[in-house]
């Protein structure tokens, strides 16, 4: 490109530098750019629904003697599904903020109907 005729000299010294790992910006978008925005809007989405997953858990479980409210994910599953197809995923991320409790790695329809999910 520097021997480009047609390129300005402006354009590639502004260009940002390889980043390498270790480095805090490896691996994420330039700041301030589309791309960055765009995870952003994802993450707040992702986030919403979340919260809304939690609500549903309140709304449709039962509260247990320790005060936890507690739904199965068969019902959990046939409540939220008319809502969102993302029901694992969202679950599966409500884990990983330490917003719910379930056993195993993943949750299937049908075969883990009765496993018990605990809102934290």
């Amino acid at each position: 490109q520097r021997k480009n005729p047609f390129s300005s000299e402006d354009r590639l010294a502004s260009k940002p530098a390889h980043t390498h790992r270790g480095d805090p910006t490896y691996g994420r978008p330039p700041e301030g750019s589309r791309t960055e925005q765009r995870g952003k809007d994802a993450h707040s989405h992702v986030g919403k629904e979340v919260e809304e997953l939690c609500l549903i858990i309140r709304r449709t479980g039962e509260v247990g003697e320790d005060g936890h409210v507690r739904v199965t994910f068969g019902q959990l599953f046939e409540t939220y599904v008319t809502i969102s197809n993302k029901v694992v995923g969202i679950l599966l991320r409500a884990r990983k903020h330490g917003l719910v409790h379930f056993e195993g790695e993943m949750l299937w329809q049908g075969k883990d109907d009765d496993v018990v999910i605990t809102l934290l």
